[in-house]
């Protein structure tokens, strides 16, 4: 069939190559540099991690959400002036997370997303001809002793409960592998099993080359809407012009919201505006990323700098940036890593980016064919889980295009559990 797929980010990369591999005539449209800047893929932490499948709303956090509007240093911070507009949203999210079963449930259908995500990766690269981007020696959480790590014992009780093992390290065996992490840090939890990109955006952009050697179709246009004649898919308009095709794959990150609209489905999601700082020549060396406790941030070294990325900021998409939240990812990093060089950063030496996570309420992504067109498949909303799940998620949008038996049960993601 001839797919048009919107969106060339990593879900929709990993889409056109699986549908590439069933014999469609794949187009994909984006009108911006594919795996540019614009694509939440492209500036994340790099991360590929089964263990990612604790949900951002957990239990308590109705109690804390006060908090989080007073002070302007914690890692969720909410910008008062888009409070309106996002209370329906927020009051969903902390819902979606409000009791254990909840979080368990929502923690297995991630996991099903994640938790061979690494190998998925390592075929993709592996194809793509980028091996060496694709790193594997685990990841691990630092805290400054293990009282802090048990204070978060719901989150690993969910990681251990959908298969993820890690190792625990004292104080000598983490400073052992991690000479460079401050000496406040006394414990750690090493996950063997997760692995990093050196560059997501050189990553991206390789399957895209990828796909194109395959015979995909790259038009740098803006995707604007569907023709549809009595219901049935005939076109997706474009400021290029329409675009004849009998299936269409929506994975427009927060973009993708105007698209689902036209077929039907009012999607609750927001951007949680994440940012980061890269740390070119940061004269420290990390035998695997970090993410430290008190931070929430991930911190990778990648071909170009020490990545610092993290902060979620709840705001209007077309909110001017906050860079005082790359200046906390900044003063994070001097504080995890004391050698870094004690005269700072100028704009030479370091690289600010702000992109939009597109964040369901209720924590998982939105995968499935749209209430109003079936021949339209949505396939965005992924958080901060886009860039492992871009694999599966693209196997699962081809097997519903080839009507095949999927490779993971879709249910939890369609879009009917908005409409229950």
């Amino acid at each position: 069939m001839r797919v048009v797929v919107m969106g060339a980010g990593i879900v929709g990369a990993c889409s056109a190559l699986e549908l590439l591999r069933d014999g469609h005539q794949v187009t994909l449209l984006e009108p911006a540099e594919a795996g540019g800047e614009q694509a939440a893929s492209h500036g994340n932490g790099a991360w590929l991690s089964p263990a990612s499948v604790v949900p951002m709303a957990m239990p308590g956090l109705w109690k804390k959400v006060p908090g989080y509007l007073l002070d302007p240093h914690s890692p969720l911070t909410i910008r008062w002036r888009s409070l309106p507009a996002l209370l329906p949203w927020l009051c969903k999210f902390v819902h979606a997370g409000s009791t254990v079963p909840k979080v368990e449930a929502t923690a297995r259908s991630l996991s099903q997303l994640l938790h061979d995500a690494p190998q998925r990766h390592q075929q993709l690269a592996s194809e793509a001809g980028v091996a060496h981007l694709l790193q594997q020696r685990g990841l691990m959480y630092a805290y400054p002793d293990r009282a802090a790590f048990l204070a978060e014992s719901l989150a690993w009780r969910l990681r251990q409960a959908n298969g993820v093992a890690w190792e625990e390290c004292d104080v000598t065996r983490l400073h052992q592998l991690l000479p460079a992490l401050s000496a406040r840090y006394t414990f750690g939890v090493w996950v063997k099993a997760g692995a990093n990109l050196l560059n997501p955006g050189e990553y991206v952009q390789a399957l895209i080359k990828l796909a194109v050697s395959r015979g995909l179709q790259l038009r740098k246009a803006r995707a604007l809407g569907f023709r549809l004649e009595q219901g049935v898919l005939r076109a997706v308009r474009s400021s290029d012009g329409d675009i004849a095709c009998e299936r269409a794959v929506i994975a427009s990150g927060i973009g993708s919201l105007a698209l689902a609209r036209e077929v039907g489905d009012t999607i609750p999601m927001q951007s949680e505006r994440g940012y980061n700082v890269v740390l070119r020549e940061p004269g420290i060396e990390l035998a695997m990323p970090v993410m430290p406790s008190d931070g929430r941030m991930a911190n990778t070294l990648t071909n170009v700098g020490l990545r610092v990325a993290g902060q979620v900021e709840l705001a209007s998409q077309h909110t001017a940036p906050d860079w005082r939240r790359a200046d906390i990812l900044l003063r994070h990093a001097q504080n995890t890593y004391p050698h870094l060089p004690a005269g700072g950063f100028n704009a030479l030496h370091m690289t600010r980016w702000l992109g939009h996570r597109p964040s369901v309420a209720d924590g998982l992504p939105v995968i499935g064919p749209a209430s109003g067109c079936a021949q339209v498949l949505h396939a965005f909303g992924h958080g901060h889980v886009g860039l492992a799940s871009g694999p599966v998620t693209g196997r699962l949008v081809a097997d519903l295009v080839g009507g095949r038996e999927p490779v993971i049960n879709p249910q939890p993601y369609s879009v009917r559990r908005f409409t229950r």
